[in-house]
C-alpha cells in the first residue's frame, strides 16, 4: 500500500479491525519510510448496488457520498461520526440483504430522516430541507411544526 504522505511502496499493518456489520476491514498502517500513520478500508468488490433518482436516472450506490450528505446535515452539531457510519452501514446492510440490487433514492433519503430524527432535530431538519425540496418557507415552517407537536 502506498503512503499517501511520501509515496512509499512499502508500509506495515499495526492494527485490523472487523466494521460491526463484518462488511469491511480497517486497517491502520504506518509507513515503512516516513513513519507515519494512515487508515484504509478493505471491502469486498461486489456487483455494485444501483439508486433510482427522482428522474428515473440509475446510479451506483455511493457511501461515501451519503456519509458527506450526513456530515453536512450534522456540521456544527453534536452527532458523533460514528452514529452516521452506522447509518450508512444500514442502508448498504438493507441493499445487500434485500432481493433487488437498486433502491429508490426517496426510500433511502426516508431511512435515513428517520434515523436524523432520532438523533438530532435539527440535521433532520437540514436533511428533510434538501431531500424533500422544499420550495418555499411555509414548507419549513410546516416540518417544525410537526417536529414541534411531537414533543
Amino acid at each position: 500500500m502506498k503512503c499517501p504522505f511520501c509515496n512509499h511502496p512499502e508500509s506495515k499493518v499495526i492494527d485490523s479491525r472487523e466494521s460491526k456489520n463484518g462488511l469491511s476491514i480497517r486497517r491502520r498502517r504506518e509507513c515503512l519510510s516516513c513513519k507515519k500513520r494512515f487508515t484504509t478500508y478493505e471491502r469486498i468488490e461486489e456487483i455494485p448496488y444501483m439508486v433510482i433518482k427522482k428522474d428515473g436516472k440509475r446510479q451506483p450506490f455511493e457511501s461515501q457520498k451519503l456519509l458527506k450528505g450526513l456530515l453536512k446535515a450534522c456540521e456544527k452539531r453534536p452527532v458523533p461520526l460514528q452514529k452516521l457510519e452506522e447509518i450508512v452501514e444500514e442502508i448498504e446492510s438493507k441493499l445487500q440483504g434485500g432481493p433487488e440490487k437498486e433502491m429508490k433514492a426517496s426510500k433511502i433519503g426516508q431511512f435515513v430522516m428517520k434515523r436524523l430524527k432520532a438523533l438530532d432535530k435539527v440535521a433532520y431538519v437540514r436533511f428533510a430541507s434538501v431531500h424533500r425540496e422544499f420550495k418555499d418557507v411555509l414548507e419549513f415552517k410546516e416540518e417544525l411544526e410537526s417536529i414541534l407537536k411531537e414533543r
